[in-house]
């Protein structure tokens, strides 16, 4: 005898009452994560801040900070929340309804790494913002005090503290390095 699971939509996801989690949603299926610690915090804050002030001082676009959902596809339905992301302006203009998800990866996604996170699962969440439509992904580990630059699945720099965080033709004319988002 089998079972079947009922798969959850995004609109049920953006009905569900908060709690002490992060939810995304994976073709249909509820993941859930704990919140973020402090150091995690920190880094989200200090990247979102500088992202932010130079996007909006050039018009670039729009940040978003703290989890922001994205619908990467529908049937069954996949969310992914990011920890800083970034829209091209261009594209902000295909948004029709702004009380759901935004639609499409995000043209940079930033992931900073828990202590919960493994490695299958970072690499999993980079494929995906990589197979739906991101141009650059970045990951940033506190722990190894590292960055990784996603330009491709198979297009990958890894970065010392001494390196930079370059927007190269997505946020152009941003960088910042490394050590800056730690310290």
């Amino acid at each position: 005898m089998s079972t079947t699971t009922k798969l959850m939509t995004a609109e049920e996801l953006l009905r569900m009452p908060s709690d002490n989690f992060r939810h995304e949603l994976i073709e249909g299926e509820l993941r859930r994560s704990p919140l973020a610690e402090q150091l995690h915090g920190q880094i989200t804050a200090k990247l979102g801040c500088a992202l932010g002030n130079y996007i909006e001082a050039n018009k670039l676009g729009e940040i978003y900070v703290a989890g922001m959902g994205f619908l990467l596809c529908r049937n069954p339905d996949t969310v992914r929340a990011t920890d800083v992301s970034f829209v091209r302006q261009e594209r902000l203009g295909e948004i029709v309804d702004e009380d759901i998800y935004m639609p499409g990866a995000p043209d940079l996604a930033v992931e900073v790494i828990s202590p919960n996170d493994t490695a299958t699962e970072v690499e999993e969440k980079v494929a995906e913002w990589l197979q739906y439509g991101a141009q650059l992904v970045w990951v940033v580990n506190p722990k190894r005090r590292t960055g990784t630059v996603y330009r491709a699945p198979n297009h990958i720099t890894r970065l010392s503290e001494a390196d930079a965080l370059d927007g190269a033709d997505v946020v152009p004319g941003f960088s910042c390095t490394v050590a800056e988002v730690f310290d």
